[in-house]
């Protein structure tokens, strides 16, 4: 390989090889010895044969100490393109280390072979050159090293072919920041953006703060620096003003990217490759607050634990929690063959010491059902399945009622008959005064479950089970989400569905929904149903417009918006659950306890039976009137099942 290939080596590496770099450490000690030697000969004064005896000495006694510095403070292995301020103090240490090693050796050398003597002045001079001449040739070094390696040895296609960003927020690890964007090959750094008017016009590392007060003040930006987008170094820069500063990206077709904190990441080069660009998930999400998670783990740790409906969005993210408190074993109950072989392999993978049982079942089957309890005495019971689309059960009532309701009372049963501990059900927000047969047969679970652990709690019934609901509208990322629905209709050109152009929801994270389900099976004493804030209601036509311009289209005019009117049993606006008038407060700041009627267990019962008779031999009109009559203030909406309300009413 010629010289000429070599050097073409080196440059096309994204690092400078440690051993060149121990080299060049070295080179300029030995300099700095005899900088210093001659400066301390020329305003000290030093004879001849002792300058010709010190050089050579101080050579052989700074190299050693160079590269014992260098190794012990590991400054030689500092990749420079990412390199920051903050390797100044490094070199300040290999620096007295480097000094320190250096005279005592020159101390060993003068007394075993040299046998000089030398005045106080001198030494004291000569020590105190070298160290000041070695910082400062070693900072330097490392400011040409750093340049070099932020121009040259990154592999690139210069800056045209590169995202021209602005980082917005000012932080204080906007220089960290600053330093590893320069480093990159796909982004180039045009300054900061901030919102603040009183730190706009300063610097930081060489980079200009800029104002962005409005959407004007950001256009204008783009077309005078030609912006590609803006950087988001924090999730938590989308809340407040941050999130504002987004929908006016988006509005002006200004790209937005998210990278995670500097001090969040393992390493820079991982905070640097996880740039992507934001997404709507990202727009959704409220901060999450962390809550204390020694309780969950008290509660779950060494105990029996059985998830239904655990290959589901719901199910599989509670499993996976579950799986890090130290369950002693954990029961997957599944009718679904391939998702659940799915999750079973994901946890294996991750919880190799794992008691796992994935158990195939549908929990309609009182009889299987009955067999995993008898088998396996679960303590704790995490009821996830269900059938949950509000349309489809709409047009298939007797099968939602079988699902959720049969499903429901043949686990709560086989929970009191072979003693666990507690069950927590998954509920919705649509069980609260429910417009469609699904939320129907989900507050008929509540409403079963509750006056069961009611009349155990009275000593009506014999058993231990502590009954736990938990409430929550929906998630973002599960099966059917109108996220993914949004997101394949942009895909393949649009248009773009939505139902009503007022409707809204609410949406919650499912790692965040899953957690707070953990969180509320250890607050309870008694039956009780625990309801989630929720946050901020968003309006469905806002998100498929913002969804349409985070794609980098127009909506309406590249996509279209097609407006398809309420599905059966539909409402336009779920119940604001968390709300202080109907509920009280806990000691989780996202959790509140529902005020609900209490119901007799007897009644409750033997209606559900009536609900079940029917269902089971596909009489869905009676199905749904017995459904009525549990649960006075369902009420169909756009529903073929109107008709029943008003047979009913005029009944009463």
């Amino acid at each position: 390989m010629t010289a000429k290939q070599n050097l073409l080596t080196i440059l096309s590496r994204s690092y400078l090889n440690r051993w060149i770099v121990v080299a060049i450490d070295v080179l300029s000690v030995i300099v700095c010895a005899v900088l210093a030697a001659l400066a301390t000969r020329y305003f000290v004064g030093m004879p001849d044969v002792a300058m010709c005896t010190l050089i050579p000495a101080s050579i052989v006694a700074v190299t050693i100490a160079a590269m014992v510095a260098d190794f012990v403070t590991g400054v030689h292995k500092q990749i420079f393109r990412f390199t920051t301020l903050r390797v100044s103090f490094n070199l300040l240490v290999a620096t007295l280390i480097n000094a320190t090693i250096s005279f005592l050796l020159l101390y060993l050398i003068n007394e075993t072979r040299l046998h000089l003597d030398f005045p106080p002045k001198v030494a004291i001079f000569y020590s105190v050159s070298y160290i000041i001449l070695t910082y400062l040739v070693a900072l330097a070094l490392r400011g040409v090293m750093v340049f070099l390696a932020r121009r040259l040895l990154v592999r690139s296609d210069g800056p045209i072919n590169r995202k021209r960003i602005l980082v917005y927020g000012v932080k204080s690890d906007s220089p960290g920041v600053s330093s590893l964007i320069e480093s990159s090959s796909h982004y180039w750094m045009l300054g900061f953006l901030t919102d603040d008017p009183k730190v706009a016009g300063h610097e930081i590392n060489g980079h200009r703060i800029y104002y962005a007060g409005g959407r004007r003040e950001l256009y204008l930006l783009k077309r005078s620096k030609s912006l590609d987008g803006v950087l988001f170094t924090d999730q938590r820069d989308f809340l407040g003003e941050g999130e504002k500063l987004a929908q006016d990206c988006e509005s002006i077709h200004l790209e937005t990217y998210l990278l995670p904190a500097v001090s969040a990441a393992s390493s820079d080069t991982v905070a640097l490759d996880s740039v992507r660009k934001v997404r709507i998930e990202d727009l959704l999400f409220r901060e999450t607050i962390q809550q204390d998670r020694s309780p969950v783990r008290q509660l779950y740790a060494g105990k029996v634990v059985m998830v239904t409906g655990a290959a589901g969005s719901i199910g599989s993210e509670i499993a996976r929690q579950i799986a890090s408190y130290g369950v002693r074993r954990l029961i997957l109950l599944e009718m679904a063959e391939s998702p659940l072989h799915e999750i079973r392999l994901e946890l294996e993978h991750d919880y190799p010491d794992l008691d796992l049982v994935p158990m195939i079942g549908d929990v309609r089957n009182r009889e299987k059902v009955e067999i995993v309890f008898d088998r396996y005495r679960p303590d704790i019971v995490l009821h996830a399945a269900a059938y949950k689309h509000v349309p489809l059960m709409e047009e298939h009532p007797c099968e939602s009622i079988m699902a959720n309701l049969s499903g429901t009372r043949n686990v709560a049963d086989m929970a009191v008959r072979y003693g666990a501990e507690r069950m927590v059900m998954i509920s919705t927000d649509k069980a609260v005064n429910p417009t469609n047969v699904m939320g129907a047969c989900k507050r008929a679970c509540e409403m079963y479950i509750q006056s069961l652990g009611q009349a155990i709690s009275e000593g009506r019934i014999e058993g231990k089970t502590i009954f736990v609901t938990t409430r929550f509208g929906n998630v973002l990322g599960s099966n059917g989400s109108v996220i993914g629905l949004f997101r394949r209709q942009i895909a393949s050109g649009g248009p773009v569905t939505v139902t009503h152009k007022e409707i809204v929801r609410y949406f919650m994270s499912i790692p965040e929904a899953c957690s707070l389900v953990l969180q509320a099976s250890t607050l309870a004493e008694r039956p009780q149903i625990f309801v989630f804030d929720m946050g901020q209601a968003h309006k469905i036509d806002e998100l498929a417009r913002r969804m349409i311009r985070l794609s980098g289209f127009e909506p309406d005019k590249d996509i279209k918006i097609v407006y398809t009117g309420l599905r059966p049993g539909e409402k336009l606006y779920e119940e604001v659950l968390a709300t202080t008038e109907n509920t009280e407060p806990t000691s989780i700041d996202k959790i509140r306890i529902a005020d609900i009627r209490p119901n007799d267990y007897a009644e409750v019962s033997e209606q559900v039976e009536r609900i079940l008779t029917a269902a089971r031999n596909f009489r869905t009109d009676e199905a749904v009137r017995e459904l009525k009559v549990l649960i006075p203030e369902f009420i169909s909406n756009n529903s073929p099942y109107q008709h029943i309300d008003e047979e009913l009413h005029r009944s009463r």
